[in-house]
Parts: C-alpha cells; sequence; structure tokens
C-alpha cells in the first residue's frame, strides 16, 4: 500500500530554488562581463549565504534534510551500485546521489571562496584579496576561472542527467517532488516536520547568515 511522505520541507525547496537561479544568474552575469560583474559578486553573495543556511539547516532541518539521513558508508555505497540498496534509499537521496549533493556544496563553497579572493587585473577585485597573500590570490584567480567553473558545469549537467535517467527508466519525477515536497513510496515512512514553527527557524537561520556575509563584506570595505 502506498503512502505520500513530506521528503523535503519548505526551507529546503526554497534553498534548492533560490541556489538554482543564482547560480545561473552567476553564469549569465560572468559571461556579460563589464558592469554585469557587479551583480556576479552579488549573485555570489547570494550563493554564500545560501550555503552557509544549508550547513545549518542539514543539522536541524526536516528529517530528511538533515545530512545524516543521506551519509551513507562506503560499504553501503557499494552495495547499493551491485543492486543490493534497501527500500528507504527511494524516499531521500539515494547513496550514490547523496555523494553527488556532499561534493556540489564542498565544490560551490570553493567556488565562491575563491571568488572572494579573485583579482583578474583588469576590472574585477575580490572584496577579500587585500587580506591575501599574492601567490594566494594568484591560485584562487586560477581555479576560479579556469577550473572551478567547469568542475560546477560538469556536475550540474551530471544532476540533471541522473534526473532524467530516474525519469525514463523509474518513471520517478524529482523535479515535481522538490516543487511540492512529498513523495509516493510503498514503505511506511517519517515525513519531514514542515510546520510553521520549523519555517520560522529556516527563516531565522537565513537571515543570520546573510546578516554573516554582509558583515564579512562590511570588514573588507
Amino acid at each position: 500500500m502506498s503512502t505520500t511522505v513530506r521528503v523535503w520541507d519548505l526551507p529546503t525547496r526554497v534553498f534548492h530554488w533560490a541556489l538554482v537561479a543564482s547560480i545561473i544568474g552567476l553564469v549569465i552575469t560572468a559571461k556579460i562581463g563589464g558592469n554585469a560583474m557587479a551583480w556576479h559578486f552579488r549573485c555570489g553573495y547570494a550563493v554564500l549565504s545560501l550555503l552557509l543556511f544549508r550547513l545549518v539547516w542539514g543539522m536541524v532541518g526536516g528529517y530528511w534534510s538533515r545530512f545524516r539521513a543521506f551519509l551513507y558508508s562506503p560499504t553501503t555505497v557499494l552495495r547499493y551500485l551491485k543492486g543490493l540498496g534497501a527500500p528507504e534509499h527511494s524516499i531521500g537521496h539515494n547513496p550514490l546521489g547523496s555523494g553527488s549533493v556532499f561534493a556540489l556544496l564542498g565544490f560551490l563553497l570553493l567556488q565562491v571562496a575563491s571568488g572572494l579572493f579573485s583579482d583578474d587585473e583588469i576590472a574585477t577585485l575580490g572584496p577579500l584579496v587585500k587580506f591575501a597573500s599574492g601567490p594566494l590570490v594568484r591560485a584562487a584567480t586560477f581555479y576560479h576561472a579556469s577550473i572551478g567553473k567547469w568542475i560546477l558545469l560538469g556536475m550540474v549537467a551530471l544532476h540533471l542527467g541522473a534526473i532524467s535517467f530516474y525519469l525514463i527508466k523509474e518513471g520517478r519525477n524529482i523535479f515535481v517532488a522538490m516543487i511540492h515536497g512529498d513523495k509516493t513510496v510503498l514503505l511506511a515512512a517519517r515525513s519531514s516536520r514542515d510546520d510553521a514553527r520549523s519555517r520560522l527557524l529556516a527563516a531565522a537561520i537565513l537571515t543570520a547568515c546573510v546578516a554573516l556575509v554582509l558583515s564579512l563584506l562590511k570588514l573588507a570595505e
């Protein structure tokens, strides 16, 4: 007998789509260059705020949004690759998908951090350049402009490919689930908490993260 489970709480869904919009903004403004770089930095600050929020929400958010709900051992990952996954792996992030989530979050943090210390020696200067040595600035600039962006674009492509695979091969529409937050499953499973109190907590956490990023930028002035 199937049942509907709230997997992705509203704060997680808002984070996801706000992150998507910010990344699209980063790519577009980087391609345009010139005056658009001011918006490139704003999108970067938005991504940093969102990532800080997700790190906190990964500890206190809804059950399936918590990192411990999709932190798997290497043995579990290997068993999943051999087709020996557990039924609950179909609810939240499965062992393979969880790895891509952690990798994406990590490389996004690295990309944003490198951008803060980047200097193209023409017109664009990261806000934290003055706090770093010349070699660090050069390394950050090279990574941000020549390596990191391609890694992230590749990971996004893999992410979209995985979504297409599950839709075509298994009939699971992950895209829609990330909009309304629910999944229909064939086993009893707990739902993520997603009430007014948890949403207010998420709003407070996001506000604190935005304030932290703004304080960092003010320190750099």
